[in-house]
């Protein structure tokens, strides 16, 4: 099976370049339709949905940080609803528990849920997505310009980034494999998302 990401670089890198605004705007290359990217299951913050094993987060009492809470921000939900034409923006829950911050949009065809673990400091966020990334089934790295310069790997339906003290992860699996007028699949879905919200880190940060 094909994986269409690299047809998404050049949208992605305009994306880190012009910020949030562009983020949300942009509708992106139409991507035929196709199944998606031949990974394996999600794993790492939600390993526990698709096997026994989990890395497990540094635990924290303290409260999510305003960049891990764009992940539940206007940016996000303007490229999702861009990208699948929707009428209506998507119900929200989230929920801070053991340093992670996640976001679960609720769709007619299922849950997307984005989570972004929160480490001390860039060096044990690097071992926790190492960590994710080792126990991950079918892991594929995210190279090349594909990646934006930094640590990434893709599974089915789901992408995850390593930026700073962060972890990113968009998990699409729960998903139809395609979505939307142009069919876009659950993979080509997680990592424009990922894109979008790394752009408003950069951004910010």
């Amino acid at each position: 099976m094909k994986n269409r990401i690299p047809l998404l670089v050049p949208l992605a890198l305009s994306l880190l370049l012009s910020g949030c605004a562009a983020a949300a705007g942009s509708t992106g290359p139409s991507a035929p339709a196709g199944p998606p990217a031949s990974t394996g299951p999600a794993a790492g913050a939600h390993a526990s949905h698709h096997g026994s094993a989990t890395a497990s987060p540094p635990a924290s009492t303290a409260g999510p940080s305003e960049a891990a809470k764009m992940v539940c921000g206007d940016q996000p939900m303007d490229r999702l609803t861009t990208i699948l034409s929707l009428s209506q923006k998507p119900h929200t829950v989230s929920n801070w528990a053991n340093s992670t911050f996640t976001c679960t949009y609720h769709l007619a065809e299922g849950a997307l849920t984005i989570s972004v673990q929160e480490a001390p400091d860039q060096a044990k966020a690097r071992t926790y997505f190492d960590a994710m990334q080792a126990l991950a089934t079918d892991a594929t790295p995210i190279e090349g310009l594909a990646n934006l310069g930094f640590p990434a790997y893709e599974t089915a339906g789901s992408a995850v980034f390593q930026k700073d003290n962060f972890v990113l992860q968009v998990d699409a699996s729960a998903l139809p494999p395609t979505m939307g007028p142009n069919a876009i699949s659950h993979n080509e879905l997680a990592y424009q998302l990922s894109t979008t919200i790394l752009a408003c880190w950069v951004e910010h940060h």
